[in-house]
Formats: structure tokens, sequence, C-alpha cells
């Protein structure tokens, strides 16, 4: 798997007018995370910007780079940006072993058009977007793409029916419903609507029954 490098520097220091004083200086200011513990860093904005950039939210392993020499390994575990100018704040990254298996989320794409929307008028409705996996860190699928091009109108696509990497084990519940076709409007008020049901027989008798009963009495 290819990685991205960023430098990264470690710092003693913290508060809102160091981060500021960071940001003016081409700087952004982040924690890393491992077993409990947490380290303060600052990295380059324009390395960490493109790699945000080229990752489009995707679990990707970056290559953090200190000036001492040493290297470690993470995932962006989350950022934060200016709610009015959208600018970079702050980034927390999980720092990982290629040895040990983590849980990270993995993103679901739904791609091709499927034959009960395009042969039987129904309508694709989705379920869930993402997934739970557990797995070593250069098993992590960047997406996972599912192919409804075959489901029909009525049916649907649940956790169970993926089909993932060797190495990758699914911790969202099986039955999670990924994307369903719903049928034609037409065909789902028939459904819901059930057979039509006839007036019970023995009710007729007993109205036949009333009527001759009626005409013995004008008798």
């Amino acid at each position: 798997m290819e990685r991205s490098s960023i430098k990264a520097e470690k710092r003693e220091v913290s508060g809102k007018g160091i981060a500021r004083s960071l940001r003016r200086n081409g700087l952004i200011p982040g924690v890393m995370y491992r077993e409990g513990k947490s380290l303060s860093i600052q990295l380059d904005k324009p390395e960490l910007l493109r790699f945000l950039h080229r990752s489009g939210g995707e679990q990707v392993i970056v290559n953090l780079q200190f000036p001492d020499g040493e290297n470690r390994l993470a995932l962006v575990k989350d950022y934060q940006v200016d709610p009015v100018n959208r600018e970079l704040l702050h980034t927390d990254f999980f720092e990982v072993s290629l040895k040990e298996p983590i849980k990270v989320v993995a993103a679901i794409h739904i791609v091709g058009e499927p034959i009960g929307v395009k042969r039987e008028g129904g309508a694709l409705q989705y379920g869930i977007s993402q997934i739970e996996i557990e797995c070593l860190p250069d098993n992590i699928p960047g997406h996972i793409n599912v192919d409804v091009s075959e489901l029909a109108a009525g049916h649907s696509l649940h956790v169970r029916d993926l089909s993932l990497p060797e190495g990758v084990t699914v911790l969202t519940h099986v039955e999670e419903m990924i994307a369903t076709v719903a049928l034609p409007k037409a065909e789902e008020e028939a459904a819901a609507a059930g057979p039509a049901t006839a007036e019970p027989e023995v009710i007729k008798k007993g109205k036949e029954k009333e009527e001759g009963e009626s005409k013995t009495e004008k008798k």
C-alpha cells in the first residue's frame, strides 16, 4: 500500500494562543493517540491538506516524519475546521502497528443501477452507509463497493451479502440493510391491501333463511 508522508514535530505547550500562532506560521496543531496515551504534535499545513484531499475521507495510513528521524504510522481519527471560513484548525491521529489488528469504519459505495429500477419501475432506497470492520492496518479497504445491478423490486441487500477482502472481519450486525428496491407504487398498494375478501357464506345463508321465514309469515 502506497503511503503519504507528512512532516511532524512534537510540542510541549498547548492552548488556544499557541494553536493560533502555529496556524499563522503554516502549521496545524494535532494530537496522536496510542493505548490510552496522547502526544501533542504540530504538522506541516500544506502537506496535511494535500493528504486529506487525496484520501477523500477514506481510512488511509500516513507516515508521520519527525526531525530526529523517527517515523510513526497513523490513521486520521478526526479533524476540526472553522465553521465560517472552513479553515483547518486541528487534527487527531491514532497511531497503528502493522502487526496489530484495529477496528475502523469503512464507507460503503453503491454502484450500478438495479434491474428493479430499470425494468420494474421500483425505487432504490439506501440503508447504512458504512460498516465497522477489524483487520490489520495494511488490509484496510479505502471503501467497499456494493454492486446493486441485479437487485430486483421488493428485494434487499444486507451486510451478510458483502464480499470483503481476505483478512477483513465485519463487526456490524449482518442483518443491517444496505440497499433495497421498493416496489412500484401500484404493486405496493395492492400488496398492502391484501386479497379481496368475499362475504362469509354463513351470513348469506342467514339472510336467505330470514327471507324464507318472512314469506311464511305472510302466507
